[in-house]
């Protein structure tokens, strides 16, 4: 399994628990990487949140993380921003160390950060999910997107075979069944959630046999979401890293009773079979389509960006600076394929001034004055600093009228 699983599956279920039982769709690793990138710059009780908050050491989750986004999955589009306000001199050390992909730059303005939104997201988010203060300082920014096609598309059933049991099944006229291939059903024991449902469908893959698998997961109606949740999270991992035919979890459906239950209905009928114990299994799915979209704030302690913001307040002089973390995502699951994204940001800020008086001053150029043209070279040769035009201005010129109107193309 992916040593990452565990810090991940500890992250998650933090941020499914804030979210409740609502329908919702959130990116735990979208979270993380943030805060995996932050961890280089946190000492002392800023460094111990962020451990506390990434499940493991905040070098080794930044050395993970730099690695996650130095060879992107290609069925995840994934990409990382830090916009500063002005480039400050007491980062350098840290921004030397993100990943090469992490787009830099100044702080842009609200339009500018939606775009990019879209522009990563490939239009499935529409906004950025943090606003621009004045006193924003900086923003860091991840954004994940999949868009993928099932390998073996859903069938359609009515909405009813979803069980008497199901208030669903009298809100929907179809749903979704699995085709007679390609797809995986099981009963699956588990540890949180006692016996679940469970359902994988696997993308189409990309042309370098990279791939992904979307795992859903149901247990009786009794069961906390916290603890389906973190079932799910261990039966896909397990699902997506085991040799082909395994199933992790699997009971027998000869060791259920025959019957109805709000998870399956089980009966048994005659065949004819090969399999030396005479016995044969077999399992389908029905299940809805579904969207969701979710924001969620990160702001509260224990999603870890209290410490984040501490260890980046610290090197440019803050103590306790004001922060703010929030997630947009969304998906789609249909009958062809299944999309989704995320965009998570976290900005720090200064704090406002206090209240003063400005004064403005409109400068007049309204009789004679001088002009001089200094030639400049970044790499200090021997032209940089030179003035090679001067000028006395005594007598002004009237504005040409071909040049009242906008300027040329050319221009």
């Amino acid at each position: 399994m992916n040593p990452l699983h565990a810090p991940l599956a500890h992250y998650a279920e933090r941020l499914h628990r804030a979210a409740g039982d609502a329908h919702h769709v959130a990116s735990p690793l979208g979270a993380w990487l943030l805060l995996a990138l932050t961890g280089p710059a946190a000492t002392g009780e800023a460094r111990a949140t962020l451990t506390e908050a990434l499940g493991t050491d905040a070098d080794d989750a930044a050395a993970a993380a730099r690695a996650l986004l130095a060879e992107p999955h290609p069925l995840v589009a994934a990409a990382t921003a830090l916009w500063e306000r002005t480039p400050f001199e007491e980062l350098a050390a840290w921004r030397a160390g993100l990943p090469d992909r992490t787009e830099r730059g100044p702080l842009p303005d609200q339009a500018t950060l939606d775009a990019w939104a879209r522009e990563r997201t490939g239009g499935l988010i529409e906004r950025f999910p943090l606003a621009v203060a004045p006193d924003t300082l900086l923003i860091l920014a991840s954004a994940l997107a999949t868009r993928v096609s099932w390998a073996d598309p859903f069938q359609v059933a009515p909405a009813a075979e979803l069980g008497a049991g199901s208030a669903w099944a009298g809100r929907l006229q179809r749903v979704l069944r699995t085709p007679p291939w390609g797809h995986r059903c099981w009963v699956a024991a588990t540890e949180r959630a006692g016996d679940v449902a469970v359902h994988a469908a696997p993308a189409r893959p990309a042309e370098d046999g990279a791939g992904l698998l979307v795992v859903s997961v149901a247990a009786a109606p009794d069961v906390p979401a916290a603890d389906v949740l973190a079932a799910a999270q261990e039966l896909a991992a397990a699902a997506a890293t085991a040799p082909d035919g395994v199933e992790p979890g699997r009971r027998s459906l000869f060791d259920l009773p025959l019957g109805e239950t709000p998870l399956w209905t089980l009966r048994e009928e005659p065949t004819r079979t090969f399999a030396a114990d005479g016995r044969v299994e077999h399992a389908s799915a029905v299940l809805p389509c579904w969207s969701a979209e979710s924001r969620h704030d990160l702001t509260p302690a224990g999603f870890g960006f209290d410490g984040a913001a501490r260890a980046l307040g610290a090197l440019l002089g803050l103590a306790e600076p004001p922060f703010e973390a929030v997630q947009s995502a969304v998906a789609r699951f249909g009958r062809y394929g299944f999309e989704a994204a995320a965009v998570t940001a976290f900005g720090v800020a200064a704090g406002l001034p206090p209240e003063g008086i400005a004064r403005l001053a409109e400068l007049r150029f309204g009789h004679p004055y001088a002009v001089v043209a200094v030639a400049t070279d970044e790499a200090g040769g021997p032209w940089h600093g030179l003035p090679v035009y001067s000028a006395w201005v005594a007598e002004p010129a009237e504005l040409p009228e071909d040049e009242v109107a906008d300027p040329p193309e050319q221009w």
